[in-house]
């Protein structure tokens, strides 16, 4: 039997590598998405969230501070719902299921209270878009993080949490 290293069960390096899987597989799905927009404007539009309308006036500076916030956002919705996911596999007994919640829930946070809030505007939501948009989210981020903690589950990794 091998000995585990201290890496090999460092919740906090799970959840930064997660992260980074997640904010990129979402960071491609929103390019694709808007393929005839500028990928530079997709990230002005997340950097104006702290920068306003400013954001779209600056250049590399603002695309690059776009690029850290998604990454950002992206490594707190792991993060939480990674270390969540002991106790949703035991009420839903489901990854896939999990992983579907999971996208839902993200997708009501970010579209009806983070861009509202961030934007000061809330958006219009027309149905395609909606479902897209919740379909995306549940296998860019969703599934990632529920079939990854799954098998951490699996493996034994979340007892680190559960002692001390």
């Amino acid at each position: 039997m091998q000995k585990d290293t201290p890496n090999k069960n460092n919740v906090l390096l799970n959840i930064l590598g997660i992260g980074l899987i997640t904010g990129t597989l979402d960071g491609l799905a929103a390019l694709l998405m808007n393929y005839k927009i500028q990928p530079a404007i997709i990230f002005k539009f997340i950097a104006s969230a702290a920068f306003g309308k400013a954001a779209f006036k600056g250049g590399a500076e603002m695309v690059v501070a776009g690029l850290v916030f998604h990454f950002l956002i992206a490594i707190l919705f792991t993060s939480a719902f990674y270390l969540l996911y002991p106790f949703f596999k035991k009420g839903l007994r489901n990854a896939y299921l999990v992983a579907v919640l999971y996208g839902f829930t993200a997708w009501i946070i970010m579209n009806l209270v983070v861009i509202p809030i961030t934007q000061k505007a809330f958006p219009v939501i027309k149905l395609p878009v909606l479902i897209t948009g919740i379909a995306i989210l549940i296998v860019c981020l969703g599934l990632p993080i529920a079939l990854i903690a799954d098998r951490h589950l699996k493996q034994g990794k979340f007892k680190i949490l559960s002692k001390k």
